[in-house]
């Protein structure tokens, strides 16, 4: 008994970050530190003797996921501070495409517009298919199901307008997907940040999560470390910590370590601030990480600095009513409704950039867009239009005459309802490029989302690296892994975060 006792007292106090140092006798208790020997924060650090504050409920993070959580921690009663190291709030979430998929709303757009059939079963395949089965299909399953609910509880809590229009992402096999009227993230984090901030959350800007405290490995998360105005600070976390922070698409070594053909030289779409770091943090208390190497490249960015700006989206949106991906030599490469890694390699493997989208007029409306965005993006240089297929190849400086050949190509694609090229799927809805005017803009891939992240289950708890969940702590949007598999679908990712974010802000309010 006595040498099991001692056996046991030497594993807890390797695991508090004694690693290879005998420190059993430290000055003060030392905190959970699994982080290897080389890495940037391994050092030892021993626990807060005294805290600074304690609050109920703290959220990382002010995007979707985290205004999404701190609305629901406050609105069950909770004391709810948002952190947020940024000087301005919403991090990649306010600067997003804001498309949301989801099977129905409570105006019933797709059905009023005549769009098809579509489902929550129907969704769950969609996203386990494009992520090629490596989902984990419960958790695909909550977001899907959760979808509309969201969606509605912004509208009508929040004030979110949406445009009346449902397109069709890459991808998916029905119409799904939604926008707001302002056609970015803002127009859903700005509903959520009223909600939150109505139910009496707290928001606090330029403030830097730089450690969680932890004592061991089956104890709760004690707290965190911040740095706020140059300092340093200690939080006690009474009732629950969620991590809402984001993905790693900023971080060029951290990229490289999961996945090295993500090289430095690709452009990204991302907020300076998506480093990964409390990503570190949480694995160096115990938390599992599951499929980091699942990084996603957005196949339409601005091809010179990667951003992914309002006129960025309409190549996402227009798809499902016929608009056409072309070359530089004026002609198609890929399936347009294909999903957005098969896109972002069709156009890597031509070896030329940029490669353009092509469509008219009569689309604009149809892909949720409207005429001051159109005018205001060729203001900026953005979209080019012309009167004729030939002036536009032109003004593009591609090859006009075989681009007037494939669109004319294309055309009867439509009218036949096959595509022998590249096998779209083509319906109703799609619209020929018979008519002008026409418009076309560049684009090539950047990196955009990180699949990869902190395990969690049903309830957003992060789970560690034994399979149990760690107590106090919960995660939700891009900072976890497992839900969109290899491959996220586009308009999938808002959805999740507001899922998850609520569940998590939920389930952190009761610990």
């Amino acid at each position: 008994m006595a040498e099991k006792k001692s056996n046991e007292i030497s594993r807890r106090n390797l695991l508090k970050g004694a690693v290879g140092l005998g420190a059993v006798a430290a000055a003060a208790p030392l905190a959970l530190n699994l982080a290897a020997p080389s890495d940037a924060y391994a050092a030892q650090k021993p626990l807060p003797k005294k805290w600074d504050e304690a609050i109920d409920v703290v959220v990382i993070g002010s995007g979707f996921a985290g205004l999404a959580a701190a609305a629901e921690a406050a609105g069950a009663g909770s004391q709810v501070v948002i952190l947020e190291k940024m000087p301005i709030y919403g991090g990649n979430s306010i600067i997003n495409g804001g498309i949301y998929a989801s099977s129905d709303d409570e105006y019933h757009l797709r059905k009023k517009l005549g769009l098809g059939d579509d489902s929550i079963d129907r969704h769950v395949k969609d996203t386990i298919k494009g992520g090629d089965k490596y989902n984990n299909p419960e958790l695909v399953k909550i977001f899907v199901k959760g979808a509309t609910d969201a969606l509605n509880w912004m509208i009508d809590e929040g004030g979110c307008q949406l445009r009346q229009t449902v397109t069709r992402a890459g991808g998916h096999s029905a119409y799904r997907t939604h926008n707001t009227v302002q056609g970015v993230g803002r127009g859903y984090t700005d509903p959520l940040k009223k909600i939150a901030l109505s139910r009496g959350a707290k928001l606090r800007l330029n403030t830097e999560v730089t450690w969680i405290w932890r004592e061991d490995t089956d104890g709760p998360v004690l707290g965190i470390e911040i740095k706020e105005r140059g300092k340093k600070k200690n939080i006690q976390i009474k009732k629950g910590l969620v991590l809402a922070t984001g993905g790693f698409s900023r971080n060029i070594k951290m990229r490289q370590d999961f996945n090295p053909s993500i090289v430095p030289q690709i452009n990204c779409t991302n907020h300076p601030g998506a480093t990964g770091e409390v990503i570190r943090f949480a694995q160096a208390i115990g938390a599992d990480a599951l499929q980091m190497a699942f990084i996603q490249l957005y196949p339409f960015a601005e091809p010179e600095t990667g951003i992914l700006d309002t006129p960025a989206v309409y190549p996402c949106n227009g798809v499902g009513y016929g608009l056409v991906y072309i070359s530089k030599h004026g002609k198609r490469f890929v399936n347009e409704l294909e999903r957005r890694d098969v896109c972002s390699y069709a156009q890597i493997n031509l070896g030329e950039r940029p490669t353009y989208s092509i469509f008219n007029e009569e689309m604009i409306l149809k892909m949720g867009g409207d005429k001051k965005e159109v005018e205001a993006g060729i203001a900026r240089g953005r979209f080019v239009r012309a009167d004729t297929l030939q002036e536009l190849g032109g003004k593009l400086g591609i090859d006009a005459a075989q681009m007037v050949k494939t669109i004319a190509q294309h055309d009867q694609y439509l009218a036949d309802g096959k595509d022998p090229d590249f096998g779209k799927p083509i319906t109703k809805d799609m619209i020929s490029l018979k008519k002008g005017p026409f418009y076309g803009i560049g684009q090539w891939p950047a990196v955009h989302h990180t699949m990869g992240g902190l395990r969690i289950d049903a309830n957003a708890r992060v789970i560690d690296i034994w399979g149990k969940a760690i107590p106090k702590l919960h995660a939700a949007g891009e900072v976890t892994g497992g839900i969109h598999g290899s491959n996220r679908l586009g308009s999938n990712a808002i959805p999740d975060c507001i899922v998850f974010g609520r569940i998590a802000g939920t389930n952190a309010a009761k610990a």
